[in-house]
């Protein structure tokens, strides 16, 4: 392919697009649809088996049953004395301390009626215990111990298998693999699990405005924030992708997709998705072999975004995700389509979870729905939501106080007080 003939291609695209007011343009399809395609459309990567610490944030492939009983046997909960005694102890009860067991040590001692032993937090209770007595409330005398309080029989154990029993579900397939979730496997004795595989990723920046320095602003050029923020984004989930920087030319954009579609699972580009005379990452896609699925969508910031496909020779998939140049445009594709395509290329098919919260002032209307940064607090049980200044897709610097982005409806005046869907942003 050659540049002329992108041109070309570029001018009968543009040609065969009708435009209206802003928003009114035909063919355009809503969120909830442009999502629906993305999962519709993406094939779960394959399964791979990692050490547990080195899971996180994967999606787990098959359901997983614990092995052990936790805790693995009968245990004392408190630093104390345990005891052997057929009914409840009364206050003054006295006993014979014939030894002592700590954490991680086993006994042979079974305890008799009348009889205690000291033992400590996390300790094997020995044959024979009834019931521990937290130190406190034990006075020690010579080889006897003093009970100062009523004690209930059974008080202070951890019976074995209370919180865990051999065979229960532990986690589900599909679920993510958060900290907490590492933590409890980690204690039920999990070393390794099977998850689905992380995509492999390219960024493609594109365009020739980025300036490296501050005497580069002379000319023009604007200082990059999409490659610093898509990394860092990525570096939150825990992920690594390959960046790239292309010229606005048909030539690098082509020689880019070709290098990367069959070797990418997903290809994120910013910029040169529209209609503009340097837009080519559209009509090159295209003449690369991917198929659209969806391009341009009915919302505010980040209309002109095109989600195609690359199918292999062996049937596997590169994914295009083209994002439109401005910053807030990004943001948005980062939180809401990003993370959806993430969670399906790992087999994650649920939706994201939007909550719900009441707008503290009347916003007007416009032709799109709208992804605004906002600001949310929890204010006596309500989640109250407060829209920041400087919402144009070029700006980002409200991002320094922004803690959430919320859905606001197309072509109607929203009251204060309206009930939003909010998506808390994920760092």
């Amino acid at each position: 392919m050659n540049k002329a003939i992108d041109h070309q291609h570029l001018k009968t695209e543009q040609a065969n697009t009708q435009h209206g007011g802003c928003g009114a343009e035909k063919g355009l399809i809503s969120i909830d649809q442009a999502l629906a395609l993305m999962v519709e459309n993406t094939q779960a990567l394959a399964v791979e088996t990692l050490p547990l610490n080195l899971a996180l944030n994967r999606y787990i492939s098959e359901d997983i049953y614990s092995n052990i009983n936790l805790p693995l046997f009968s245990q004392s909960a408190v630093d104390g004395y345990a005891l052997c005694s057929n009914s409840a102890i009364s206050a003054q009860s006295r006993f014979e301390l014939i030894g002592e067991i700590r954490a991680g040590q086993n006994t042979e001692i079974t305890l008799n009626e009348g009889q205690a032993l000291r033992i400590f937090t996390g300790a094997k209770i020995p044959v024979g215990t009834t019931t521990v007595a937290r130190q406190e409330i034990v006075q020690l005398e010579n080889q006897d111990i003093c009970i100062t309080e009523n004690l209930a029989l059974h008080a202070d154990i951890r019976d074995m298998g209370e919180e865990l029993a051999l065979g229960q579900l532990l986690a589900s397939a599909g679920q993510k693999l958060t900290v907490g979730a590492i933590a409890s496997l980690s204690m039920a004795g999990i070393k390794h699990i099977s998850v689905q595989r992380f995509p492999k990723i390219a960024v493609v920046i594109t365009g020739d405005e980025v300036a490296d320095t501050v005497e580069d602003l002379d000319s023009g050029k604007i200082f990059d924030a999409n490659a610093p923020m898509i990394e860092a984004w990525f570096k939150a989930q825990n992920q690594q992708v390959t960046m790239l920087h292309v010229a606005d030319t048909a030539e690098d954009v082509a020689a880019c997709f070709k290098h990367l579609k069959n070797d990418y699972d997903l290809i994120i580009s910013t910029g040169g998705v529209s209609v503009g005379d340097y837009d080519f990452v559209r009509p090159v896609a295209l003449a690369q072999g991917f198929k659209q699925i969806f391009w341009k969508v009915k919302q505010k910031p980040g209309k002109p975004m095109l989600f195609a496909q690359f199918q292999r020779e062996d049937q596997s998939r590169c994914s295009l995700l083209g994002l439109p140049g401005n910053p807030a445009a990004v943001y948005i594709g980062l939180q809401i389509y990003v993370q959806t395509m993430l969670q399906a290329l790992q087999a994650e098919k649920q939706p994201l979870q939007w909550a719900t919260g009441i707008l503290q002032h009347d916003l007007k209307a416009d032709a799109r729905e709208r992804f605004l940064r906002m600001h949310a607090v929890f204010e006596q049980g309500t989640l109250k939501l407060r829209s920041l200044a400087k919402q144009q897709s070029h700006m980002l610097s409200n991002l320094m106080h922004a803690n959430c982005i919320v859905r606001v409806p197309a072509a109607e005046a929203i009251q204060a007080g309206s009930v939003l869907q909010v998506l808390f942003i994920q760092q």
